[in-house]
């Protein structure tokens, strides 16, 4: 079994907030694909509620979370998303992936 990461992260717009959301989650695609230890950086946006976004992101192990969390991009989202959005994140281990 690989030591793979999945974080899924669903962020949820405040009232009047889900352009300014949608444009500091656009500006983290690039930056975090371009990252060593990432697999996937997908932005997805809920078809019923277009101020809810879901981050799937993929990394080849803790080390790669850490250094994603570390990294300059990162640390500036996190000065901004909680005035932004109401945000949920679940790391997953894989379990049974095909």
């Amino acid at each position: 079994m690989s030591n793979h990461v999945k974080i899924v992260a669903v962020l949820t717009a405040r009232p009047d907030k889900a352009a300014d959301l949608r444009q500091l989650l656009d500006g983290m695609l690039a930056p975090s694909r371009g990252e060593p230890g990432n697999l996937r950086y997908d932005l997805w946006v809920d078809q019923a509620d277009p101020a809810r976004f879901v981050l799937d992101e993929l990394y080849v192990d803790e080390a790669a979370v850490a250094a994603h969390r570390a990294s300059p991009h990162f640390q500036a989202y996190l000065t901004r998303v909680g005035d932004l959005a109401e945000r949920s994140a679940f790391v997953l281990n894989p379990e049974a992936v095909a």
